[in-house]
């Protein structure tokens, strides 16, 4: 039997996810400290700052080994995608089968019939309804990142930051634990990639650096370039070569190792269509067209569009043309502040203008 007034929270020995656990125990939660490995040699700051908080705050603290579905749901997704010319978001991923899902049921485990994590998301309940809404700090919104979610893991969940206002209420908070911990950074990289060189990472996990040709949009030879694996769609920077004009990665083809690059109004799209698309709710609503408001990425300020089904795609047109939209990322579409759900950008619509060199 779950009880529920037991609630795990996900700790990464980070400013959040300790004021999380700082908050719920507080609201009179039984609290117990989670924290997750899932690569070796990776995130050991963060596992001896879990081990302190723990201490400092007198529960629980549990460790648990994920290097496994990590590797296969995370990292192995990641080199695949990379493989096949595409950009993916391996934080999606992560979300969806470790934090919401292997995570989870070791919070189950456990006896509790919460998981909290530090996400910044407000999670509101409306009858039997759990609905992703955008939280009140909004410079930190990631909703984002929980559009694959159902409502049977949602109503298990507990967001406390999606109703706090500033990330300096919550240092002050940990800053009374008596550690430095409220002076570390956010993290902001993939977590399994520590020194950022996306390239190099591939390249060690069996990925063909892909060396190749730049290409024009006719199919003009402008030189040669380093590897596919080293560029993504809307890349205007280190492409290793001068043009003597600003160019950008326009498409990557990997069965024939071809960047092809042009000029900035190439770059936008007006549509795409979704595959392995995911409803919170209001599934049936997109069988007629639908006014959304839709994010092609996670920094994307979001851009009024049109939805509709077309068997198990979704197809979106955009009220204003959309630059960079990048196939393998993932798309979410919200209706005012509540997230509606999301897919994996399968490919574009039109150009909408022309120009390519």
């Amino acid at each position: 039997m779950l009880d529920k007034n037991t609630v795990v929270v996900a700790m990464s020995g980070g400013v959040d996810s300790t004021a999380v656990a700082m908050i719920l125990k507080k609201q009179g939660y039984r609290v117990k400290g989670l924290h997750m490995r899932v690569a070796e040699d990776v995130g050991e700051e963060g596992h001896r700052d879990f081990l302190r908080v723990t201490d400092a705050l007198g529960i629980e603290g549990h460790v648990v080994d994920l290097t496994k579905p990590f590797k296969t749901h995370v990292t192995d997704y990641f080199v695949k995608a990379y493989q096949e010319g595409l950009t993916p978001n391996p934080c999606v991923a992560c979300n969806e089968h470790i934090k919401f899902g292997a995570l989870l049921e070791e919070a189950f485990r456990l006896g509790a019939y919460y998981l909290a994590t530090g996400h910044y998301v407000r999670l509101r309940r409306r009858g039997e309804e759990i609905e992703v809404t955008l939280p009140r700090f909004r410079e930190k919104d990631q909703t984002y990142m929980f559009y694959n979610l159902d409502q049977e893991r949602l109503r298990h969940l507990l967001m406390p930051l999606g109703e706090v206002d500033s990330k300096e209420v919550l240092r002050d908070m940990v800053k009374t634990l008596g550690l430095t911990l409220h002076k570390k950074k956010d993290s902001q990289e993939i977590c399994f990639i520590e020194d950022k060189d996306y390239g190099r990472y591939l390249i060690d996990h069996g990925v063909k650096e892909g060396r190749g040709n730049f290409v024009s949009g006719e199919g003009e030879v402008l030189g040669p370039h380093r590897g596919i694996v080293h560029y993504t769609i809307g890349q205007r920077k280190g492409l290793g070569i001068s043009f003597g004009r600003p160019l950008y990665v326009v498409e990557i083809r990997p069965e024939s190792l071809e960047v092809v690059l042009g000029p900035d109004e190439v770059l936008y799209r007006t549509g795409l269509y979704l595959t392995r698309v995911n409803f919170i709710a209001g599934g049936e609503d997109f069988k007629r067209p639908r006014r959304v408001t839709g994010k092609i990425r996670y920094a994307h300020q979001g851009a009024p569009c049109v939805a509709v089904l077309e068997g198990d795609r979704l197809k979106v047109v955009f009220d204003t043309p959309q630059r960079a939209v990048t196939p393998g990322q993932s798309m979410v579409f919200y209706e005012e502040d509540r997230l509606l759900g999301g897919g994996i950008i399968e490919k574009n619509l039109g150009i909408s203008k022309t120009g390519l060199i």
